[in-house]
């Protein structure tokens, strides 16, 4: 399984890589998913500010998500991402910076900043940087994947 992940991976961050290379979508196209990510990342702020793990798992994530933290560590399907924001969410307010979006179709993809502000004023602050994954299902955009690092674009 580990193998799996890293040759998806490889390919993904490879397929990103080539971005600039392929066709993208219009500047129109690229505009609406800009304003639809944007509310998907609204949502999961408030979520966040809200201690409200299942609005997170149901209205952000689809029921397939991959997702890959910086460890290694692979989360398969929103119920078992839904276990792991139960824990994050009070511990953490967040805030979302997109960096980079590319789109064409029903696919698209965002590098973002994801800044994260512990409720533990012992902590400090500090940043991912993080993929999301997004497809267009039945109409609306949601995140099918995302794999994190710490750092900051």
């Amino acid at each position: 399984m580990k193998k799996i992940v890293t040759y998806v991976c490889v390919a993904l961050f490879g397929a990103v890589a080539l971005s600039g290379s392929l066709q993208a979508g219009t500047d129109k196209e690229l505009k609406a998913f800009e304003a639809a990510i944007k509310e998907k990342y609204d949502l999961k702020v408030k979520a966040f500010a809200e201690n409200d793990a299942d609005t997170i798992a149901d209205k952000f994530y689809s029921e397939d998500v991959v997702s890959v933290d910086p460890s290694g560590k692979v989360t398969l399907g929103r119920e078992a991402l839904r276990k792991e924001y139960e824990h994050i969410v009070p511990t953490a307010t967040v805030s979302i910076e997109s960096v980079h979006t590319f789109v064409d179709g029903d696919a698209g993809w965002d590098w973002a900043n994801f800044h994260v502000t512990p409720t533990d004023p012992n902590e400090k602050p500090f940043t991912f940087i993080i993929l999301f994954l997004w497809a267009k299902e039945n109409g609306e955009w949601i995140c099918k994947g995302d794999q994190y690092v710490v750092g900051e674009l």
